[in-house]
């Protein structure tokens, strides 16, 4: 068994693949060790099994870092057009969806069998089920110790990812490798993640639960508007997890329920064109009829069934407020176990920009979403992922 090497990528996941094969096309000898029994778990679950794997607009304004800057080179070296024209040179057919998003046609495993047949089309050597015992300084360079062996290199490339998704067994071995070199690593938390409620609320979105209609969440100045979904457990759907990247716990959350309509002017209209029609049925004229039953049982049971021409402006107005500006205070997560990415992870302040290298440690490297980089849903951090790695390989 070859235990020599250039380059020793920990992690077979998308960044790590990658690294793997663009190091190994500069003529490095390159080792993946995946402790898994599988390279390329995520992508295989990612995008409804058919990997939402980039976004044709991509920008730095996409992603959330404590450096705003930071992933610009990267995103310049190796863009999403890049990462389209590999797809397209191995023929997996793929589709645009809302907001440029880009998934396969077909299944997530055509992205993972493109990554190795480069990898092994380049010589990249690749472990499974290798479980790191000891990572140290070594003669100028690494050493490796698993339970299988003990390998030498010049470089290490962590790309182990973030906690998200339990059932992979994730690990926090990579933020303890970057503490280990006395690099800092940020507060992390799950992200892109359903909100859960506790008490009335709880029984409201059980209640509601399947049903889905187009929103905006807001927190701070960040808001997106997408679809909305009501779980047993509480919020869910594109506008809930995108909003979780910026959310804090203890922190309301505002909805807008009708986001391209004024809801008080629609509903002095209403009164106008309607006056004989309840409160409720009008409301259940731009609302699924369920829900706007629930809303106005909670937040105004006495005008459910007032006529609308029996409603005061002030009454209007309040209902309007709620519509347009719900306040609505999350008890929580659901946390890892349904997240698609985790949150923080090791400084940027502590890399390159450029190579992804540590500051303080010649020769270590970290890439993908064990890096404080978390972008938007939608394919941007598989682009972060392909960016990040090309750019590490590029530098080793």
């Amino acid at each position: 068994m070859n235990t020599q090497f250039d380059v020793i990528v920990v992690g077979g996941g998308a960044a790590g693949l990658m690294c793997a094969w663009q190091a190994a096309l500069r003529d490095k000898r390159v080792l993946v060790l995946e402790r898994s029994n599988k390279i390329g778990r995520k992508i295989l679950m990612s995008g409804g099994g058919r990997c939402n794997f980039t976004n044709l607009f991509v920008t730095s304004d996409n992603f959330i870092c404590s450096n705003p800057h930071f992933v610009k080179s990267a995103l310049k070296q190796y863009t999403q057009y890049d990462f389209i024209a590999l797809v397209e040179a191995h023929n997996i057919a793929y589709h645009e969806r809302d907001h440029g998003q880009l998934f396969c046609d077909g299944k997530a495993k055509e992205i993972v069998s493109m990554l190795q047949a480069e990898c092994d089309a380049s010589g990249v050597q690749i472990k499974t089920r290798a479980l790191i015992d000891d990572l140290s300084v070594q003669n100028g360079g690494y050493q490796i110790k698993t339970d299988r062996a003990v390998f030498s290199t010049a470089s290490v490339v962590i790309a182990t990812g973030g906690l998200s998704i339990p059932s992979m067994e994730p690990t926090p071995f990579g933020y303890d490798v970057a503490r280990q070199f006395g690099m800092p690593v940020l507060p992390i938390r799950a992200s892109l993640v359903p909100y859960t409620f506790s008490g009335k609320l709880k029984e409201i979105f059980g209640r509601l639960s399947g049903n889905a209609i187009a929103a905006t969440l807001s927190s701070g100045k960040t808001s997106f508007t997408d679809p909305l979904l009501f779980t047993h457990r509480g919020l869910s759907g594109p506008a809930v997890l995108q909003i979780t990247n910026y959310w804090q716990p203890r922190q309301s959350v505002s909805v807008d329920l009708l986001p391209d309509d004024n809801a008080f002017e629609l509903l002095v209209e209403a009164r106008q064109s309607h006056p004989k029609m309840s409160l409720r049925n009008v409301l259940g004229l731009h609302l699924p009829k369920n829900i706007a039953q629930e809303l106005l049982t909670l937040w105004f049971p006495e005008l459910a069934q007032k006529p609308m021409g029996d409603c005061a402006n002030r009454e209007l107005r309040a209902l309007g407020e709620q519509l347009n500006q719900w306040q609505v205070l999350p008890s929580g997560t659901e946390g890892y176990r349904t997240a698609e990415v985790t949150l923080g992870g090791v400084d940027t302040d502590a890399l390159s920009s450029k190579t992804m290298e540590s500051k303080v440690q010649p020769g270590l490297y970290f890439i993908g979403e064990i890096v404080d980089v978390t972008g938007h849903l939608g394919g941007f951090n598989f682009q972060w992922a392909w960016s990040s790695a090309y750019a590490c390989a590029h530098a080793l």
